[in-house]
């Protein structure tokens, strides 16, 4: 069972840090499934996963267009085979899948409330089912352990 890492995102937007933090867990060799809560979200975080520079974007699929990807793109519990778990804007995963996963990374939006309220429940959620977590914010630009459980 791995760890649960939840970034509470003030200063850096969702596309940045989750290319930052793809970009670390391919460099461990892990697949990625990146889950989004509905169809808006799904399309808006591709076009920005695709923007930027060359060594900028992150090359990915959908679920829907291709099952088999090294980085996938999805709104369902569709994670086998994925060592690497994103839940984005709200999306949540099953405890289950997060006892097998070898990293969870949740990124949620600092300047949105419910967000925020959102992301204190699935952290209680996840500590109570004894799952390990850690609690990351930004501090100058710089990611910063916060907490621990």
């Amino acid at each position: 069972m791995g760890t649960v890492f939840f970034y509470h995102l003030t200063q850096s937007p969702l596309d940045v840090t989750l290319r930052m933090l793809i970009g670390k867990a391919r460099s461990a060799g892990w697949r990625c499934y990146i889950k989004v809560p509905h169809e808006d979200a799904l399309r808006q975080l591709d076009v920005a996963l695709w923007k930027g520079e060359p060594t900028a974007f992150s090359a990915h699929n959908i679920v829907s267009e291709d099952g088999n990807s090294s980085i996938l793109l999805g709104l369902e519990n569709d994670q086998q085979g994925y060592e690497c778990l994103f839940s984005a804007m709200g999306a949540e995963f099953p405890i289950d899948a997060i006892k097998v996963a070898d990293r969870v990374c949740v990124l949620f939006d600092g300047h949105d409330q419910g967000a925020v309220e959102a992301a204190r429940n699935q952290w209680k959620t996840m500590t109570g089912a004894g799952v390990s977590a850690q609690y990351w914010a930004q501090d100058d630009g710089r990611w910063v352990k916060k907490a621990e459980a």
